[in-house]
């Protein structure tokens, strides 16, 4: 059946569809900005991929230029190399040619040392054995040489043994016991080796001024060889001892220094206006000053 629309309706219906067309148009609009803002953003990323593709670019030249530059540089080491090795195999070549005349060299060398040295291991043999020789005979020399020391040394033990049986103690002028009298020079010599005392000689003469002994004077006043008696001053300790007619080998006591040490003066040989003996002091006795 055919519906007859209503003019009222029928405006209604062209007023929607006019509203749905505005509203169609008014979506339509804001779709074109983004295509326009989208289409920028390609354009700057296009640019700017250029810009990216440009810069690669210009690094590809720069490293191939380098790559170019080291090629080339490894090119001339190349041949650096080649032309040291051609030197070195060369001086090889050359040194192991040297090498083989010397070898000949060290072995004429080596040769001709053993020659020497077998010739001088003769020579020193021959002189270690004439050097043996020698001190055989050296060594029997000596060996002869200390059985006459020990022979000598034998006969001077028993020349001592003599000598201090020949010496005798003795009483002093001051009644002090004297120790061991030497009569002779030998028998003085034995005294000094003894070391008991200091043991000094002396020779006066008449008429002579004092003579100085250790740290005393003597001085002869006379003498009488018939009888071996004599008479002398002693000057000790700034006095004068006078010992008066004494005979010979007779000990002559006397005190003198600080704290006082037994002196004694014995008189071995009595001649015309002279005497000889000597003087006996105490080890520790006090040193003459020498000026």
């Amino acid at each position: 059946m055919l519906r007859i629309t209503p003019p009222e309706e029928s405006d209604q219906s062209d007023r929607k569809e006019l509203t749905r067309e505005n509203d169609f148009y008014s979506e339509e609009r804001p779709s074109a900005s983004v295509l326009i803002l989208i289409s920028g953003i390609a354009l700057i990323l296009a640019l700017g991929a250029l810009a990216w593709i440009f810069f690669l670019q210009n690094r590809l030249d720069s490293v191939e230029s380098k790559l170019h530059d080291a090629q080339e540089q490894n090119l001339q080491e190349a041949a650096q190399q080649a032309e040291i090795r051609r030197d070195l195999q060369a001086a090889t070549d050359a040194f192991g040619a040297k090498v083989g005349i010397t070898q000949r060299q060290i072995e004429a060398r080596a040769a001709e040392i053993l020659k020497q040295q077998q010739a001088a291991n003769n020579r020193m043999a021959a002189r270690m054995s004439q050097q043996e020789a020698n001190t055989r005979k050296q060594v029997n020399g000596v060996s002869a040489a200390v059985s006459h020391v020990q022979t000598d040394v034998a006969s001077t033990k028993q020349e001592l043994a003599n000598t201090e049986q020949q010496l005798h103690a003795a009483i002093g002028d001051l009644g002090l016991q004297s120790g061991l009298i030497a009569k002779n020079g030998q028998e003085l010599e034995y005294l000094k080796h003894r070391g008991d005392r200091n043991y000094l000689e002396f020779t006066l003469r008449k008429g002579q001024p004092p003579l100085a002994i250790s740290t005393i004077k003597l001085q002869l006043r006379k003498s009488d060889k018939k009888h071996a008696r004599y008479t002398l001053n002693i000057f000790s300790d700034d006095k004068k001892i006078e010992k008066k007619n004494r005979d010979i080998d007779e000990p002559l006591q006397f005190y003198s220094g600080k704290p006082p040490m037994l002196f004694e003066v014995v008189v071995n040989q009595v001649n015309k206006n002279e005497i000889s003996g000597y003087l006996s002091t105490p080890k520790n006795a006090p040193q003459p000053v020498v000026l």
